[in-house]
């Protein structure tokens, strides 16, 4: 964690933090802009966040845009807290709280994280059933996992495969997968107290997709996953962020995922 501390000490660092935050997503040329820094100190500061995995990259086409990542502040609070003195607790409470602010126009949701294993192994943690079963709740996610396949979901043993509309997108085995998300369910209702009316609100919008980029990083994996396809600071959007009370999310699902990997147990379930 030394990392994340030495890149928050710097104020340009903060303040490049701080325009992610109001508006996620951007390019070098649009951080650069109305900064009185030049494009390569911009770079080199990104850099740094990027090494301390608070800022993580992805490619839209020929532009390389910068997100906001939460999970070295996940990884601290849940973790190693108690370890720090309370400056440094605020300034991790503080940014935490920036991070979960709400995002401006159409958000997208990145989360990076560095697993100790490898690029196969974390392949068949996103695509065997036996191995999604253990670290999302018993749920396992069914598929042949080659492009137009559907993604079907068996919520416990004795139970018959569900098909929520779910596709396989992308499919490069020990790279990248990406497959469309479902849409949300009656049960979510019940869940989350919608009543009748929200529900045949919320099911006309779009569907999402949800991607997984797995990259080789010397002795570890690193593992992005992308969610996007939101129209705007939707209740899915919530849910898979980690924002409603009921739902760990991504965060935990990975954090889950990476605890079994490396441990060979998963997190306990969010209460």
């Amino acid at each position: 964690m030394d990392e994340v501390f030495r890149a928050l000490a710097d104020p340009s660092r903060r303040r490049l933090l701080d325009r992610l935050n109001a508006r996620n997503g951007q390019s070098l040329r649009e951080l650069c802009a109305g900064l009185d820094m030049a494009r390569q100190s911009v770079s080199k500061h990104l850099a740094v966040l990027a090494e301390a995995n608070l800022v993580t990259s992805v490619w839209r086409g020929r532009e390389k845009l910068h997100h906001l990542n939460a999970e070295p502040i996940n990884a601290i609070a849940q973790r190693w807290i108690h370890r720090y003195d309370r400056d440094r607790v605020h300034a991790l409470a503080d940014l935490k709280t920036a991070l979960e602010q709400e995002p401006m126009g159409n958000p997208v949701f990145v989360y990076t994280t560095f697993i100790d294993t490898t690029a196969e192994r974390l392949w068949q943690a996103l695509t065997d059933p036996a191995f999604t079963r253990r670290y999302w709740g018993g749920l396992e996610l069914e598929s042949d996992w080659r492009v137009g396949s559907p993604v079907l979901l068996r919520y416990a043993p004795d139970e018959a495969a569900k098909d929520h509309g779910q596709v396989v997108l992308e499919s490069d085995p020990h790279r990248r997968l990406a497959y469309s998300w479902h849409n949300y369910q009656p049960e979510h209702a019940e869940l989350f107290g919608w009543s009748a009316e929200k529900f045949a609100e919320l099911v006309q919008e779009p569907r999402t997709r949800v991607a997984f980029d797995i990259e080789e990083a010397g002795p570890v994996v690193k593992l992005t996953v992308t969610h996007d396809g939101f129209a705007g600071e939707t209740e899915m959007y919530r849910a898979v962020s980690g924002r409603l009370e009921q739902s760990g999310g991504w965060p935990h699902l990975v954090a889950s995922m990476k605890t079994l990997l490396e441990t060979g147990a998963p997190l306990p379930e969010p209460v």
